[in-house]
């Protein structure tokens, strides 16, 4: 009888969850808190321990969270100021060539959406794409679907982006191991949905450069003016090697093959994400700032500036902390984990289909992730799973929250505007891109969890 109360309860709020969000357009963030009010009531909780379980996942969770994002994106923000994201684009186009343009313009996403924000991102980089296509008279999409799969996939996989930020401290994965398996899923993931896929829709729909669109050319972009490709791929790397050293050698610790001492110690401290973004921020103020000429208060605007896209994602992060937490002491994520372990369904697969659910029926990827991440973590810990295998979780979760953007997402509209296309061909290429994304990144999430 407790078990079916508690069903009851958990699938009231998911339900209600969505309909606030689809249906009356309410923030996430505040659906999320009534949500898990309504959790919390229907499992039996006092209102009094609701009100104490709200309180202390909002707390835990934006302890980390808050400090994460707000680095990352003002790090972000100094390299989109500097013009970094054009000066990679710039040099990648050089390296690969035109007739390679496609793999070019999927790497310069891949490297550029580690530390700004996707729509930021492509807005700064889309000129190159209509370049491409007036010098070439290639169909856009042959250069533009490798560009958006490119930021797509790191935007999902790799911290410090928010969206793998927040899904692994709900989660109570370690970033390093996040990082680690992003790459490793992420680039096969990208070049079968951006280069492949990008060839074969874009010599199927042909799309010319819209002329409503304003047609600057960042080629005539002075280069000396532009940061070099060297420093920019050294300080977007620099968080990225600390995080991974510290997981590293705490890996080595907890299997006895090195020692604790002052070098560890000095390691897993800078290695923290606290740590290697506040070194990387300041790297990038210096480098990219005050070696360029950019004043103090102009880099105290940048960081405030930075803040206002950061804030939102913050919050809605630290309400799936409270939908979490009450899904935890209310008991319905160790009846759900009672249920899985009954199924014999891996909690891999099971974390993807519900980022996929959430993602499809209310659109934002966001949303799904933290949704995902809040229904899976009390499942999670009920289990004693390695914390290679959790990132893997984190990773699915991303995945699933990737899957089939179409007209209820921002992204999909972004799109549709910026290549001047009719819903359904952006329907038949953007939408079926992110699909790509979402089943290839989960397929290979899953195969390495076979093996950790």
């Amino acid at each position: 009888m407790e078990n079916v109360q508690l069903t009851i309860a958990a699938l009231a709020g998911i339900a209600l969850l969505l309909v606030l969000v689809i249906r009356y357009k309410v923030n996430a963030f505040i659906s999320l808190l009534i949500a898990s009010i309504v959790v919390g009531i229907g499992a039996g909780m006092p209102a009094s321990t609701v009100l104490e379980s709200m309180q202390q996942g909002m707390g835990g969770t934006l302890g980390f969270v808050a400090t994460v994002v707000g680095l990352g994106a003002i790090f972000g923000q100094i390299l989109e100021h500097s013009g970094g994201a054009t000066a990679v684009a710039k040099t990648m186009l050089h390296r690969f060539g035109k007739e390679n343009a496609s793999w070019a313009m999927m790497f310069t996403g891949f490297f550029v959406a580690i530390p700004v924000f996707f729509d930021v991102a492509f807005i700064i980089l889309v000129p190159l794409v209509y370049a491409l296509g007036r010098d070439t008279g290639k169909s856009i999409l042959y250069y533009g679907i490798p560009l958006l799969t490119g930021l797509a996939v790191t935007h999902a996989f790799i911290p410090p982006t928010p969206g793998p930020i927040a899904v692994a401290d709900i989660l109570g994965a370690d970033l390093g191991w996040v990082i680690f398996f992003g790459f490793i899923i992420g680039i096969p993931t990208a070049i079968l949905a951006g280069p492949v896929f990008g060839r074969y829709i874009g010599n199927r729909i042909h799309v010319s450069v819209p002329e409503y669109m304003e047609m600057k050319d960042s080629s005539e972009l002075s280069e000396d003016k532009l940061p070099s490709f060297t420093l920019l791929i050294s300080i977007i790397s620099v968080p990225l090697v600390l995080i991974l050293g510290n997981t590293v050698v705490d890996a080595l610790i907890s299997e006895n093959i090195i020692q604790r001492g002052f070098l560890t110690e000095t390691i897993r401290f800078i290695g923290h994400p606290f740590t290697a973004l506040t070194i990387a921020v300041l790297i990038a103020f210096y480098w990219l700032g005050v070696q360029r000429g950019a004043t103090k208060q102009q880099l105290s605007d940048l960081s405030m500036e930075a803040m206002k896209p950061a804030g939102i994602i913050i919050l809605i992060t630290g309400a799936g902390g409270v939908f979490k937490q009450v899904l935890v002491d209310s008991g319905v994520g160790e009846m759900l984990a009672n249920s899985i372990a009954d199924l014999g369904l891996p909690i891999i697969a099971l974390a993807w289909v519900v980022a996929v659910i959430v993602r499809v029926t209310q659109g934002s990827a966001t949303v799904a992730m933290i949704t995902a991440a809040g229904i899976t973590a009390p499942i999670l810990s009920q289990f004693s799973f390695s914390q290679p295998y959790i990132a893997l979780v984190v990773l699915a979760i991303a995945a699933g929250a990737t899957t089939f953007s179409h007209v209820n997402d921002s992204g999909f509209w972004l799109v549709n505007r910026y290549f001047g296309m009719s819903e359904k061909d952006t329907l038949k290429s953007w939408s079926v891109m992110s699909t790509i994304v979402s089943i290839s990144g989960f397929l290979l999430a899953l195969l390495i969890s076979l093996f950790v």
